[in-house]
């Protein structure tokens, strides 16, 4: 397979061997090197400022480090250095779930932790609603791989009915600098610490509830066989909630997850 790379980045990466990344679903091609990953995505505004996000979080939590950016065509390219460990839906995580859990907690900690005062993003529900207009408004929704229960005959009718209810009932929102989509796979985990955040296309300032719904979803799907398709014992999904030491708000969650549904 032939892909055309530029010669900035070339001459890093010389003839170094890669591997096919096939998993994301957001259309960019993704080389793994031994140390390295090169994203190549079409060209779009807002990965501007993605790439400015990173570099602002270098040092504060654990990012990729962006070894060379360029624009080439309609393509950007962005080489980044690549996080060591598991994917934190890694079957050694899913089998110690306790494990597991202190350390999603401690990750959502860690990114509640960060002064937000000059965060170069912020991406809050307007942003959201907004975007999630252009969406439901051009056709981008994909309802087959929606929640079940979420469209049909005991749910919305349409992505355009869904819009309009998220519209009219915006929850409060308690801002922090939130990784916005907080799920398993994007949370790398080595040495019992966090080693990683990855796919950070969403980051920026919201409400701390928007990840904190998107991570309890994805551990429920995970423990439960939706994704991988086996069910692993010794889980519950609300003893997230008992690591955070909070109440759940289930009307902030199902609003987040709802919202999630038309990205």
């Amino acid at each position: 397979m032939s892909i055309f790379i530029p010669d900035t980045i070339k001459s890093i990466i010389g003839d170094l061997t890669y591997d096919l990344d096939t998993s994301g679903l957001s259309g960019a091609q993704v080389l793994m090197f031994s140390d390295m990953v090169l994203k190549i995505e079409k060209y779009h505004k807002d990965g501007d400022e993605t790439v400015q996000l990173i570099k602002w979080l270098d040092g504060k939590i654990p990012v990729p480090k962006v070894i060379c950016h360029e624009i080439c065509g309609e393509y950007r390219y962005l080489l980044m250095g690549k996080v060591n460990g598991k994917m934190s839906c890694d079957s050694y995580y899913l089998e110690r779930p306790n494990e597991l859990l202190d350390l999603l907690a401690e990750a959502l900690k860690m990114l509640w932790n960060v002064d937000i005062s000059d965060c170069p993003r912020c991406r809050d529900l307007d942003t959201e609603l907004e975007e999630a207009r252009y969406r439901v408004e051009n056709g981008l929704v994909d309802i087959e791989h929606t929640e079940p229960e979420i469209f049909g005959e005991n749910g919305f009718a349409s992505p355009s009915e869904l819009l309009k209810w998220l519209e009219s009932n915006k929850p409060s929102v308690e801002p922090v600098l939130s990784h916005g989509d907080f799920c398993l796979p994007n949370i790398f985990l080595n040495d019992g610490g966090i080693s990683g955040f990855i796919d950070l296309g969403d980051t920026g300032v919201a409400d701390k509830w928007r990840d904190i719904s998107l991570c309890y979803r994805s551990l429920k799907h995970n423990f439960d066989g939706s994704f991988g398709g086996k069910v692993y014992s010794g889980f519950y999904p609300n003893m997230l909630f008992e690591r955070l030491n909070i109440e759940p708000d289930w009307d902030k969650l199902r609003y987040y997850i709802l919202l999630d549904e038309l990205f």
